[in-house]
């Protein structure tokens, strides 16, 4: 934003035939402190780090869930990184509640000045938008996209013991046995659920969802054959498949995994288009001023982008894309048709 400028010309309005202007007999001495302020306020510029001088003070990122989950391991080494970049202290804000809905009003709802930022992901950004009933907001109104972090691919787990060895296999008994097989999720609304409701949807499936509120007991009951599958974060599926406690049949990006080259994907077998995972990335409000915005995008493009977090996230079979703003608010839209559809398609609602 430029400055504001004007002119004033004191010879001019001490001319002045409108002799309703109040500085039209005003001593020099008034009139000359008066113009003095009003050149002030003429010129002054505007406050919102259009200048380059973004961060002048610390900055906040909202994480709608609890410490520890994959939405905050992005924050925080995007923050650590930033921290460093910037100067400023970038902090962490963990506002956990309500399927990921506390954090994203509070985020929604923040000043538009580049201070307060949001780390939004699949559920928060597209899925709650359609599977819950008044929100009070629109993240896809309300924030503006401004950096794909990560994009982590999930993985259909299946107990040791299950008498099905691939997808394939899984997808023949499940439709010989309607309403027989269930599938676990952390809850309605998870990538996990959506990932198996789309499998129920495009395979034609009559499966049962069982919600569970954490990863640990869920994966006790897989492991003990009480629940027939589960679409896993790889980060979490992978040790358990390599440790033997589980088997992998499928992975729900169209590439399959480096670490799984053996594990083909839900495209290739059974559901051809079919792409579902969690990603996570940086947001901010409405009319955050551009210049911020292309700053953080540039910052954390950077930060992806060296060797060593290339590393540590292909290690746990992140994806690491470079992408502007444009290209990351096209796949959040796309993300956002694809999970309108599916969500209609299925008939669900929130649980």
């Amino acid at each position: 934003m430029a400055p504001f400028a004007c002119t004033i010309d004191p010879t001019h309005l001490r001319k002045s035939k409108m002799k309703n202007l109040f500085v039209f007999n005003l001593p020099l001495r008034a009139l000359g402190a008066l113009l003095t302020l009003a050149a002030l306020a003429c010129t002054t510029t505007p406050t919102l780090a259009a200048d380059g001088d973004y961060p002048t003070k610390p900055v906040s990122i909202i994480v709608a869930y609890a410490p520890g989950g994959q939405g905050d391991t992005f924050a925080r080494l995007v923050s650590e990184r930033l921290t460093s970049v910037y100067k400023q202290t970038v902090l962490v804000d963990n506002k956990p509640g309500v399927s990921g809905t506390v954090g994203t009003r509070l985020a929604v709802k923040a000043r538009n000045d580049g201070y307060t930022l949001f780390l939004g992901q699949t559920g928060e950004i597209v899925v709650n938008r359609v599977l819950m009933k008044d929100l009070g907001y629109d993240p896809l109104k309300e924030m503006i996209p401004v950096v794909l972090i990560g994009n982590a691919p999930l993985v259909l787990l299946a107990p040791n013991d299950a008498p099905y060895n691939s997808l394939n296999e899984l997808l023949q008994q499940a439709r010989a046995k309607p309403g027989e097989f269930s599938y676990a999720s952390v809850g309605a609304g998870t990538p996990g659920h959506l990932a198996a409701v789309a499998l129920s949807v495009g395979a034609k499936l009559s499966m049962v969802h069982v919600p569970y509120k954490g990863v640990g007991p869920l994966m006790a009951d897989l492991m003990g054959n009480r629940i027939q599958l589960f679409f896993s974060s790889a980060s979490a599926a992978v040790p358990q498949i390599k440790g033997g406690k589980l088997k992998a049949l499928a992975v729900t990006t169209p590439t399959r995994m480096t670490s799984l080259p053996n594990v083909p994907t839900v495209a290739e077998v059974a559901i051809p288009g079919f792409s579902y995972s969690l990603w996570g990335g940086l947001f901010a409000p409405a009319d955050t001023p551009a210049a911020v915005v292309q700053s953080l995008n540039k910052e954390v493009n950077a930060i992806m982008a060296s060797p060593d977090i290339r590393a540590r996230f292909e290690a746990d079979n992140l994806s690491v894309p470079r992408n502007s703003t444009a290209e990351f608010a096209e796949y959040v839209r796309n993300e956002a048709v694809k999970f309108e559809k599916l969500v209609k398609d299925a008939n669900l609602k929130a649980e």
